[in-house]
């Protein structure tokens, strides 16, 4: 997995640090555990809260390349929204991801030509004081930090990515995105925003990150406009297959930071058709793919593999391997 920034965004490091790509699936869970009516928190590395067609994971993915630690509170979903919040402090290695506590909604993989929608909604801000209008989005001592979707895409539907779409709507402390030449490829007007469009690359994946202009702490939107455009304009292809979709935030330094959603919403609707570039197919079955969940107590989600076999960790976690 990727801890390091990699050469081809040195180039903007004048300008501030830059989210890398981070592991999609936990490499290795201790449990998940299914969510009871009080809140839960976990502070494990590869913690992580099943509930409501969602897995919220702690994901301290990059932790060796700095000190601190985080914790991730889950308090449930209410009227269709799941609220969550995470705390988090981090020093050293600047130029580093620590961590990607998110949100993944619990839905099969899907050849983006078949995708018709994915709906979503998040509001990542709370009130101070009780009764007040006054609200706060992202609190903390100097932080370097995003708030962003983050959606992996692969041409078997497996998980190991080949392209990653970023949709940026907060940034704080100089955060920036990948990119291999410090410039925006494109401005995209979607959803009424003016997005500067960040193309770069990591080994083998590409990587479109859509930058806001501002915190946007109350969004709502369809996130496959961003799809479409991509496919019409960019040339990334329809048949590639979505297989994991989520939303959280990229912490690189700073103290005392707590990051609240309170309310937070995301489904993937598809026509039944997979066609597009190349042929694309039907939909895979609705099973997990490598390494993900596909069992354990409480868990609602699937329980075949499309690779390896389920295999029991404990009573909280089975995993596909």
């Amino acid at each position: 997995m990727i801890k390091t920034l990699t050469a081809a965004i040195t180039l903007l490091a004048a300008g501030g640090v830059f989210a890398v790509p981070h592991p999609v699936a936990n490499e290795k869970p201790t449990r998940t555990q299914p969510l009871s009516k009080r809140a839960t928190t976990v502070c494990g590395q590869w913690d992580s809260v099943q509930t409501g067609g969602y897995t919220v994971y702690n994901n301290l993915w990059g932790k060796d390349s700095g000190t601190g630690s985080q914790c991730l509170t889950v308090d449930g979903v209410s009227s269709g929204l799941l609220s969550w919040s995470t705390s988090w402090s981090w020093s050293g290695g600047q130029y580093n991801v620590k961590s990607y506590p998110n949100a993944v909604v619990s839905a099969p993989a899907a050849r983006l030509s078949a995708i018709s929608s994915i709906p979503t909604r998040w509001q990542w801000r709370q009130k101070l004081i009780p009764d007040r209008d006054a609200i706060c989005s992202y609190t903390g001592n100097s932080m370097v930090a995003n708030v962003a979707y983050d959606l992996f895409t692969n041409s078997n539907c497996g998980t190991t990515p080949e392209y990653e779409i970023m949709v940026w709507i907060g940034a704080y402390g100089g955060a920036g995105p990948i990119s291999q030449s410090g410039q925006p490829i494109a401005s995209p007007n979607i959803g009424g925003v003016t997005w500067r469009l960040y193309k770069g690359s990591h080994s083998q994946m590409t990587v479109f990150s859509f930058v806001s202009p501002g915190q946007i702490t109350n969004y709502s939107g369809d996130l496959v406009n961003f799809v479409r455009y991509l496919t019409q304009s960019q040339g990334m292809p329809a048949s590639q297959c979505l297989y994991s979709a989520g939303a959280g935030t990229e912490p690189f330094t700073g103290s005392n930071a707590r990051f609240t959603t309170s309310g937070y919403s995301m489904s993937i609707s598809t026509s039944g058709s997979g066609g597009g570039e190349g042929g694309g197919g039907p939909n895979p079955p609705s099973c997990a793919a490598l390494y993900g969940q596909c069992g354990g107590s409480g868990w609602s989600g699937p329980t075949c593999c499309t690779q390896g076999t389920c295999k029991a960790a404990n009573q909280w976690y089975s995993q596909c391997s």
